[in-house]
């Protein structure tokens, strides 16, 4: 089989990376193709996957929507001599339209209801969207649920191993407690009208977290003067080893969110998506798991971590917890491998399952 593994995002490098080594293991030509936003050209480099750059859709809403027609080019122009048989990504819009236009089939992983826009310019063209099953929308017979979250692709303990070596990077002494905060820069298509953390919230979150224990920011935008400090300096391959030995994750991010759940790390998330049409994850991570704790209002989060910094059992606590859902969920690289492989046998048969309601 011929694959195009296309990458809009950081994120989706972790995703897929497992996949992809796992799918050429298996004898399958994959080409990677990659739009720049952030790192991940430098995720890409570090992990040593080879890759076609197709240039960014910019910042500015505007640009984003200008730039749509010219990455579709940019991606149609990369694979047109490598014939792929199946295009795949995460809620990849290109991908989508390409794969429409040379007649071949796309599939697309999501996990993020309140994204409209992308919805309406990639669902028409695929052929499967495949999300977990905590997923609050229904695309109909292209729709495949699955019994996981998109971060375990890369998190589940079959793929995932801390390194206590960055306690060392960090400056840490043996058994120093930190917190991690993100703050993101809110600039995503399906971002517009949302926020999380104002700079006067993040000040108040540091200056409450450090009574009780180290803090490191990680933050896509500039910071307040006083906070650059706190910025912390590691490479990008080990954050989610910091996550994991942290005591807590405080911050506005989606993605950082989910991932210190799925680590056994207290998250606590104040944004504007928060409340009753929040995505199935967040809700299910909170209300069945009781991994995560969601706040539209920062000043709600960071009262709740100067309640939790303070138990002394907590992260013991949290990977009880932990333990119960990964009982309950599957290997979603080993998912995807087996979905792409016998696709389109794979989605007929979920089809046939979902219409039967039974497991796929």
């Amino acid at each position: 089989m011929k694959l195009v593994v296309d990458i809009n995002h950081p994120a989706h490098v972790h995703y897929f990376k497992h996949f992809v080594r796992e799918m050429k293991k298996r004898g399958h030509e994959v080409m990677i193709t990659a739009s720049e936003k952030e790192i991940s050209y430098q995720l890409l480099n570090e992990y040593g996957l080879e890759y076609k750059k197709l240039g960014t859709y910019g910042i500015s809403l505007m640009d984003k929507v200008k730039n749509i027609p010219v990455l579709d080019f940019k991606l149609l122009q990369a694979v047109k001599d490598f014939k792929p048989d199946v295009f795949f990504g995460f809620g990849s819009i290109r991908n989508a339209h390409v794969s429409f236009l040379l007649r071949k089939q796309c599939v697309a992983f999501d996990d993020s209801e309140p994204s409209p826009i992308e919805h309406l310019l990639y669902v028409p063209f695929t052929n499967a969207i495949v999300t977990p099953d905590c997923f609050n929308k229904d695309f109909g017979k292209k729709h495949v649920r699955y019994n996981g979250y998109t971060e375990l692709a890369y998190l589940h303990p079959k793929y995932f191993t801390p390194n206590p070596k960055v306690l060392d990077q960090l400056g840490l002494k043996p058994g120093e407690k930190y917190v991690v905060m993100r703050f993101v820069a809110w600039k995503a298509g399906h971002d517009f009208g949302k926020g999380g953390f104002s700079d006067e919230a993040k000040i108040r979150a540091v200056r409450e977290m450090e009574k009780h224990a180290r803090v490191f920011i990680t933050s896509e935008l500039p910071l307040p003067a006083e906070l650059e400090k706190y910025r912390i300096k590691i490479s990008p391959i080990n954050i989610h080893s910091v996550l994991y030995y942290a005591q807590m994750l405080i911050g506005d991010s989606q993605t950082m969110t989910t991932e210190a759940a799925l680590l056994g790390t207290p998250a606590i998330r104040c944004n504007t998506f928060v409340g009753e049409h929040d995505m199935g994850n967040f809700l299910e991570l909170e209300k069945k798991y009781g991994l995560i704790f969601n706040y539209d209002n920062p000043g709600q989060g960071i009262d709740k971590a100067v309640e939790l910094i303070s138990r002394p059992d907590l992260k013991a606590e949290w990977k009880r917890k932990l333990d119960v859902l990964l009982a309950d969920k599957i290997d979603v690289t080993q998912f995807m491998v087996d979905f792409i492989e016998r696709y389109p046998a794979s989605l007929k048969k979920a089809t046939l399952a979902a219409e039967k309601k039974v497991p796929a």
